[in-house]
């Protein structure tokens, strides 16, 4: 399974039409294999966080090749890349983007609920083992507006993992948090890409994040520059 390529990115153009023709994003290539920690860096504005929601197949509208596990999904349909994202990618945001009216067991089984592949009972077993990873499976049936900053955003991390995705995508996870609970939230990625062989792509603005990952590519000016 090691050394299988996961994610493939060939020859990607992005342009934005506001209200002239811009392209933020040139020739973008890049291969990532599985069980990789690998972070993306670069100033404000050079294109990371595009390249990610292009790679994360929620946005369509680019040039160039996407390749998921394999499959070209460049030109797919709305609905097949629905299922892919449900199935295949777990996503870590800057906002934790909880629902405070859920407990904390019910916002991680959401990406399950959604699959709708297994029955609820199932779910909650799973969604539970998930929290257990972060050690929060004691605030399982607190609202989610009574956790701290960083505890958000383990039960967040919690939540990519529900569907076991092949792919976990962030996009600046520790952004919001002090020092102290950006440790932390480093230190599960570090655990999920050694001890799970977790697949991972993060945008980051943080040096010392990308130094503890296994590989960075460097954005400047919408090209990728170094990988």
């Amino acid at each position: 399974m090691e050394g299988r390529l996961v994610l493939e990115a060939k020859g990607v153009n992005k342009y934005f039409y506001s209200p002239d023709k811009t392209q933020v994003l040139k020739h973008v290539s890049f291969q990532v294999k599985r069980g990789e920690f690998v972070s993306v860096m670069g100033k404000s504005g050079c294109g990371k966080s595009t390249l990610l929601y292009i790679m994360s197949t929620m946005d369509t509208d680019y040039e160039g090749e996407i390749r998921i596990d394999g499959e070209l999904i460049t030109g797919k349909s709305a609905n097949y890349l629905s299922a892919i994202r449900n199935q295949k990618i777990g996503f870590v945001f800057q906002f934790h983007y909880l629902l405070n009216e859920f407990s904390v067991l019910e916002n991680v089984m959401i990406p399950g609920l959604k699959l709708d592949q297994k029955p609820r009972q199932e779910l909650e077993h799973i969604a539970m083992e998930k929290l257990r990873i972060f050690d929060m499976q004691d605030h399982a049936l607190k609202k989610a507006n009574q956790l701290s900053g960083g505890q958000k955003q383990r039960v967040a991390i919690a939540r990519a993992l529900m569907n076991d995705p092949l792919l976990i995508m962030g996009d600046e996870p520790t952004g919001n948090l002090d020092k102290k609970n950006s440790d932390i939230v480093f230190n599960i990625f570090k655990e999920l890409a050694a001890e799970f062989h977790q697949t991972m792509l993060i945008v980051t603005h943080d040096p010392e994040f990308a130094d503890g990952t296994d590989r960075t590519i460097e954005m400047e000016d919408g090209y990728v520059i170094r990988q």
